[in-house]
């Protein structure tokens, strides 16, 4: 399988970020980035219904487990169902070619390692649970998730979980990796991996209301007399919660970039600081924007972002440099 081909439609950055890994990390770190993305595209299929969702879902997390050998046919099926594909599930084109070669995306997973595979599959296991939350969650109307940690879970269950795989894969793949404890880089990564959700979940936030689908908590909307219907609306009393939210997310990049600071290869340091540039500039830009941000979605221009990568990749993301940031 053409793993690259399969990337680029779905995420420049990161099929950027891969071509700078050594040979050793691309193969597993491609791979899983791919499950990922198909699982996350079963599961935002949003013109097929919930149940139908978490089937696929689930057994797509089967195949993963080599528990479910058909599940490659059953979403071409799926998609074969649908007079135009790419519409009628509102997914891309790209997202379409990820579900039409998801067997043969499975059957890569068999030519790693046993070591890679053993990871790879503890990854999705974590993220494709996530998932499964996620959509047995929201189906009774507006809904917000409870309180902090329930918050906190969720970001770990879909990218706080991604930092301690990649943090594994280094420590057992990369030469000189760092000269930091390995327990000290899975915290870092962890954070690193929350907080790059935590920005995600800010810059979406907007879609996500007008979908029923609130993760701030519901707790410390009610202590400021707030409801998730009052939030389209941009009431003053929740931008405290939201940039306390904010802040979180900013600590998580920070860990990121501390994280990356600690990082000798330079070409696996690029590709770890990339998305925490990207992160730090969202949120600034989400901070301008105030609660504005709920009705625009905020997104890094497409030129910066060449810019950051093009500047990061020049300078090799010199650790100096990083420090000063």
């Amino acid at each position: 399988m053409k793993q690259f081909e399969l990337l680029k439609p779905v995420s420049r950055s990161f099929y950027i970020s891969i071509r700078l890994l050594p040979r050793a990390l691309r193969e597993p770190v491609a791979l899983a980035y791919l499950l990922a993305r198909t699982s996350d595209t079963i599961a935002d299929s949003s013109a097929v219904d919930v149940e139908k969702r978490i089937e696929l879902l689930d057994r797509f997390a089967a195949g993963i487990a080599g528990k479910d050998q058909a599940i490659g046919e059953a979403l071409k099926e799926l998609l074969v169902s649908q007079r135009d594909p790419s519409t009628a599930l509102g997914m891309t084109e790209g997202e379409r070619t990820l579900l039409e070669s998801a067997e043969a995306i499975l059957r890569s997973l068999e030519n790693l390692s046993p070591e890679d595979q053993r990871d790879v599959r503890e990854l999705l296991a974590i993220i494709t649970r996530g998932q499964r939350q996620d959509l047995t969650r929201w189906g009774g109307g507006p809904a917000a998730l409870g309180n902090a940690e329930e918050l906190r879970e969720y970001t770990y269950l879909v990218a706080g979980c991604v930092g301690e795989f990649w943090t594994r894969v280094c420590f057992r793949k990369v030469q000189s990796f760092t000269a930091r404890d390995e327990a000290d880089m899975l915290e870092l990564g962890t954070n690193y991996g929350r907080g790059l959700q935590l920005v995600n979940i800010l810059r979406d936030a907007g879609s996500d209301l007008r979908a029923g689908r609130c993760y701030f908590p519901e707790d410390e909307l009610r202590a400021a007399n707030l409801s998730v219907s009052d939030l389209l609306n941009g009431p003053a009393d929740f931008l405290p919660i939201y940039l306390r939210w904010v802040a979180e997310a900013r600590a998580g990049l920070d860990a990121g970039l501390e994280y990356s600071i600690a990082i000798n290869p330079p070409r696996v340091r690029v590709a770890t600081v990339l998305p925490a540039m990207i992160g730090v500039r969202t949120l600034s830009l989400l901070e301008e924007s105030g609660l504005e941000a709920l009705r625009t979605r905020v997104k890094v221009p497409r030129n910066e972002v060449r810019g950051m990568i093009a500047s990061t990749t020049i300078t090799l993301a010199s650790q100096s440099r990083l420090r000063r940031a």
